[in-house]
């Protein structure tokens, strides 16, 4: 029974941690990268897609991100969509056949603005840990109260239920430090 739980635990811990990489993923950093482009959806005949699935992206330097879409009717759309995601701060640029989006140079402030942004990531996702943390506790408690688990079990399931959350915290704070790195590298 305890063991159950520290399994739903520590899945529910690798959730939270794979949410917040995905989140980090987005953020801009001062090299070209896909990722900020996840989640970006283009009008296309009446219905939102996904970016992904009506263009082909690539990165030909570090400083500039290459969208092709199938269609060329759909450069404006594109362009568009990208403008109205303020967060991004890109400029497209069309030459008819293909989207260009230079990648500048992030500035000192801008780079502590988006420091600050993934600090609050990090921390919405211990907290999204720590309440994980409170229903297995909260698991555990009952099951001693309904005599399925012995008091012993209990505290050594507590026990583990922390040491699984120290873990999933340390994680969180390692990958948003590399990410602050990445963010404040020039």
């Amino acid at each position: 029974m305890v063991n159950d739980v520290i399994k739903d635990l520590n899945g529910s811990v690798d959730g939270a941690i794979d949410a917040v990489k995905r989140e980090l993923a987005k953020v801009r950093t001062g090299r070209a990268n896909l990722s900020i482009l996840d989640g970006m959806k283009v009008e296309y005949y009446g219905t939102m897609t996904p970016l992904g699935h009506v263009a082909s992206l690539q990165v030909p330097d570090p400083r500039q991100i290459v969208i092709k879409p199938w269609e060329k009717s759909l450069i404006p759309e594109i362009e568009k969509s990208i403008r109205q995601v303020p967060e991004l701060g890109l400029n497209p640029t069309s030459d008819g056949e293909t989207v260009k989006l230079p990648v500048p140079p992030l500035t000192q402030e801008r780079r502590k603005e988006l420091v600050k942004l993934c600090r609050r990531m990090a921390e919405d996702a211990k907290v999204a840990v720590r309440n994980h943390r409170r229903d297995a506790n909260e698991m555990l408690k009952e099951l001693s109260k309904g005599g399925d688990i012995s008091e012993d079990d209990e505290k050594q399931g507590l026990k583990k239920v922390q040491e699984a959350v120290d873990k999933g915290i340390a994680r969180i704070d390692e990958i948003v430090t590399k990410k602050e790195a990445e963010i404040m590298e020039v």
